[in-house]
């Protein structure tokens, strides 16, 4: 499996009169921090040489602890020398449906109306699914006019014959649990209407995410990928820069909204192939 990815910039740090700028390429670890011993004055004394050299080597020596290996975590703003970055990985926005958990509405949701997928898209509402996405009818509305024809039908049971159908994508939770442990920054992204709380209450995703950006609530609210305004709301709502973030997505049209946004994205072919992407990004797994 391969993926459509794109390359994120690495930040940079400037340091008094001096600036210095590397951009990682894709595959490339990232660069280690480095340390600067403190510069201490000399004086005449044998005895203050001896002093001053073995301050700067207790500098070097904590400067180097700071950067130990370990946990990939930020260095104590206090433990920095002037120079120093530290690298991070990007917070992390994932989709949902059929990038985290299998959707089921192109196998299940026909097959609890006896049809095929296309006659399903042939009888029912040509609106009434992306108006309940974005919150703009509710789900009793939906119900009612969920077909075009108007016909009658168990609206609980649906609900109920969705919810049983929810499961993690093979490998997705392993991976996001890993995540999790390693400290990353990880938030829902997703066009889905409010039965994202089936979904919740079955997986409980929240115990490795936050369901931060949905179509039908919060910051997001009323907004759909691949529009450009969905993406802006992200990245105002984050306050971090565009190249700060990294978009993983199974639709190809999500991803070139996030690149067109300025937001590097991946296209979601798989646990495996997006954990090797994320290796190579700098996420620790």
């Amino acid at each position: 499996m391969r993926l459509a990815a794109a390359g994120a910039a690495a930040g940079v740090k400037a340091s008094g009169t001096q600036q210095q700028q590397q951009q990682q390429q894709l595959g490339q670890a990232p660069p280690a921090p480095s340390s600067h011993r403190e510069q201490h004055p000399t004086s005449a004394s044998g005895q203050q040489q001896q002093q001053a050299s073995a301050a700067a080597q207790a500098v070097a020596e904590g400067s180097a602890a700071a950067f130990s290996t370990g946990p990939a975590r930020a260095p104590a703003a206090a433990a920095l020398q002037p120079g120093a970055a530290a690298a991070q990985p990007p917070v992390l926005l994932l989709d949902i449906m059929d990038t985290v958990v299998y959707d089921p509405f192109f196998q299940d949701m026909p097959r609890f109306f006896d049809c095929t997928f296309k006659e399903l898209l042939a009888w029912k509402h040509p609106t009434a699914w992306v108006e309940f996405e974005k919150d703009e009818i509710d789900e009793e509305e939906l119900l009612r006019i969920f077909f075009a024809d108007g016909r009658s039908f168990d609206g609980q049971a649906l609900k109920q014959h969705m919810a049983a159908c929810y499961r993690y994508l093979d490998g997705m939770e392993s991976l996001l649990q890993r995540l999790a442990a390693a400290g990353a920054e990880m938030h829902a992204f997703s066009n889905y209407p409010a039965w994202w709380q089936l979904i919740e209450g079955k997986l409980a995703l929240s115990q490795y995410l936050s369901w931060t950006f949905i179509s039908c609530q919060g910051p997001m609210r009323g907004l759909r990928k691949p529009s450009p305004e969905s993406f802006a709301a992200v990245v105002a709502h984050l306050g971090l820069p565009p190249d700060r973030l990294l978009f993983v997505d199974d639709r190809q049209a999500n991803v070139d909204g996030a690149l067109a946004a300025g937001i590097p994205a991946v296209r979601f072919e798989g646990a495996e192939a997006l954990e090797a992407e994320l290796r190579q990004r700098g996420f620790v797994l």
